[in-house]
């Protein structure tokens, strides 16, 4: 069994700065990509940032240079550094990751179970 288990959401003003973070846990033996996903509201679930295990990240436009995603492979744990927040910001975020459990031969994709961050004054 493999969990993603978030933390860091929250209220937070325009321009403010939160930071979440995601830890996977169970029967892991590696995790070749973590991310975040958002969704929203009114809207379908979007890609926000995603980093592989060595290093290599990817983020939407809409959050280059204000979100920073960053992972501690040790601990497979996958964090998201926001700041200068904005109320289009507002959503539930999503951890994901590509797990290769104990036992398997192939990868598979886990969600975690979201955390809401609202941004507003």
């Amino acid at each position: 069994q493999v969990q993603l288990v978030e933390s860091g959401g929250g209220l937070v003003q325009p321009g403010g700065s939160l930071r979440l973070s995601c830890a996977a846990s169970g029967s892991i033996l590696s995790v070749i990509r973590m991310g975040w996903y958002r969704r929203c509201p009114g809207k379908q679930r979007e890609l926000v940032a995603t980093i592989t295990s060595g290093g290599s990240t990817n983020y939407a436009d809409s959050v280059k240079g204000r979100f920073t995603i960053s992972r501690d492979n040790a601990q497979n744990t996958v964090f998201l550094q926001m700041n200068s927040l904005k109320p289009e910001d507002t959503a539930v975020y999503y951890c994901n990751a590509h797990i290769l459990r104990v036992g398997d031969s192939l990868y598979h994709q886990y969600w975690g179970q979201g955390t809401q961050v609202t941004v507003s004054s």
